[in-house]
């Protein structure tokens, strides 16, 4: 298998790790925060005056640490590392995942078992959620006196689960297809009176009658593994799209300083459409590029003058072609698993990639000594799309859609190759420090 000749600390085994720590988009940003902070990244809030930035003292931290910031919206984040130039070099990625989320009024009976009430997020494969042991994460809002706080919250016990239908009981024996409205409240116990959302804040040292809102969503408690005869393979949730987080995350950090600006950038909300106050179709990006620009002195003339100058690579997660299934992907554009990054083209503007940004990225994977595939879906097949289409018409940046391929996305577990891992994240980081 080729392995990048650009040094990366990315590995499948750590990936693993980072995804079993972050099992919701809140995990994400904070499994990405510490790391940051490790690296002499200081956090700025959004109500806090940024044009100080450059006076900031951090006591007992390296010289890097006036040029390293990171700011958090919701669950959604963005880092950078400040260059000397005017442009930006950005990579951006999503932090949600297809899934199974609480309702509001949650607690169900039904002949004699406690259930949840449960609703699909995103395009999640519904099929592939039942007989898997769940936990809970999210986070809890909470009254703490006159004020509301919050708190992270990740039960990484099974306490539900979705049971499938018996064959035996099925009409045709051939399944049966799920609504997601009738099929998929999980059990959780038997004659169990406490409502769920008082158990989950009880779990996380919070009175239940101080509870005010919650985004809570399940998740596959069983570990990420690498796995196959030759430790080949990454068996994991959430890969679409962990494995840019991962991978950009160690981009950031393994590359050297830049004349550019670099920056990572990872949204709520994808797998939705991202129409949030914090998903890639809000002002999130721009206004934090634009306060980078003005906390040096800039003009609102200087940052366009940057945007006009900089590059964004969306960051998904790509289809490698199915042994099974061949003849659902494009002829004579075979995606191999451990083949090297994906460069992805849709000519209807599914991905926001053209020529120009197509020999960025090529450069960079050359750069980084790894090999580069060329994606596209079959015409007669709906293609998805992701952050790239809506950052560059948000934004007006040069946007490539790239990615890593694996195979069963919006699974509740997915898969893809190990040798991958280091060789996404190589590119990544050529293409952040590129010129």
């Amino acid at each position: 298998m080729p392995t990048p000749s650009l040094a990366t600390s990315a590995t499948a085994e750590e990936q693993a790790e980072f995804i079993d720590a972050s099992p919701s988009p809140f995990h994400v940003c904070a499994t990405v925060a510490a790391e940051l902070e490790l690296a002499g990244f200081q956090r700025l809030f959004e109500d806090q005056d940024w044009s100080s930035q450059e006076d900031m003292a951090f006591e007992g931290l390296s010289d890097d640490a006036g040029r390293r910031f990171y700011v958090i919206r919701g669950g959604s984040i963005i880092a950078w590392d400040r260059g000397d130039g005017d442009a930006f070099r950005i990579v951006g990625g999503h932090t949600d995942s297809p899934n199974l989320r609480l309702k509001q009024n949650p607690d169900r009976e039904s002949v004699g078992l406690a259930t949840v009430a449960l609703e699909p997020y995103g395009g999640a494969w519904l099929n592939s959620w039942l007989d898997r042991d769940l936990g809970v994460s999210g986070r809890l809002a909470y009254r703490s006196g006159r004020s509301v706080s919050s708190v992270l919250v990740n039960v990484t016990e099974p306490i539900l689960r979705v049971p499938q239908l018996a064959i035996h009981l099925s009409e045709d024996r051939k399944g049966v297809t799920l609504n997601p409205q009738r099929h998929l409240d999980a059990i959780w116990g038997v004659e169990t009176s406490e409502p769920i959302v008082d158990w989950v804040a009880e779990y996380a040292g919070v009175d239940p009658d101080a509870v005010l809102g919650w985004d809570l969503m399940t998740h596959d408690v069983s570990p990420s593994r690498v796995i196959g005869v030759d430790d080949e393979l990454l068996s994991a949730p959430r890969l679409d799209n962990q494995g840019t987080c991962y991978a950009g995350l160690h981009a950031l950090l393994d590359g050297e300083p830049s004349i550019h600006t670099r920056v990572l950038a990872l949204f709520d909300h994808e797998e939705v459409g991202s129409g949030s106050e914090r998903g890639a179709a809000s002002d999130f990006l721009a206004t934090t590029l634009e306060r980078i620009v003005l906390s040096q002195g800039g003009s609102r003339a200087d940052y366009l003058r940057a945007m006009a100058s900089s590059v964004c690579v969306s960051g998904d997660m790509a289809h490698a072609t199915h042994p099974n299934y061949p003849e659902r992907h494009e002829p004579s554009h075979r995606i191999a698993v451990n083949g090297g990054p994906v460069l992805k083209v849709n000519q209807n503007l599914r991905y926001a990639s053209d020529a120009a940004g197509e020999a960025i990225f090529a450069l960079a994977c050359d750069t980084a000594g790894v090999p580069m595939q060329r994606y596209i879906h079959r015409a007669d097949l709906p293609c998805g799309s992701t952050i790239g289409p809506i950052t560059a018409t948000r934004t007006g940046l040069l946007t490539i859609d790239v990615g890593a391929p694996q195979l069963a996305m919006h699974s509740a577990r997915e898969l893809m190759g190990a040798a991958d891992v280091p060789m996404y994240s190589a590119a990544l980081q050529a293409f952040l420090s590129g010129e």
